[in-house]
């Protein structure tokens, strides 16, 4: 399957401004307005104090890898022709709560170790709707 015909994300109220900041090639996290917490995945109340209140802020893009899976069961018919795929779990520089998951690209699963330096890249996906995704690239590999 090409990558054009490949499931898309779906934006919800929450997180529609990442995605359109992702599709600039720019990676943003939340800031809380009230205690000035970054958080990611986006959410409309701050876990530390409540907050009803946020900004949009950039994030480094940097980060290392603390998980990953390597998916060899065909959960999404769209992905078969992709099993078996990889995806890691980041933790962002920018703070100890910052996962961000997404794919290995550049390198392949022998690569991989916990806390390996990743950089964000961003991948557009070929189609109307503008779809972009972020996928991590060892650091020492990044060009």
């Amino acid at each position: 399957m090409s990558l054009s015909e490949r499931p898309r994300p779906e934006p919800d109220r929450d997180s529609a401004p990442w995605w359109e900041a992702v599709r600039r090639h720019e990676l943003i996290v939340q800031r809380c307005d009230g205690c000035a917490a970054l958080r990611f995945p986006a959410r409309s109340v701050c876990n530390r104090c409540r907050s009803r209140n946020w900004t949009w802020v950039p994030a480094s893009g940097t980060g290392r890898v603390y998980s990953w899976i390597i998916t060899h069961q065909v959960f999404l018919k769209g992905l078969a022709d992709e099993v078996p795929f990889l995806v890691l779990l980041v933790r962002l520089d920018d703070g100890d709560d910052l996962l961000m998951y997404g794919g290995l690209v550049g390198a392949g699963a022998d690569v991989l170790r916990p806390g390996l330096p990743v950089e964000a890249v961003f991948t557009d996906v070929p189609g109307e709707d503008g779809t972009t995704l972020v996928q991590w690239k060892p650091r020492d590999l990044v060009s």
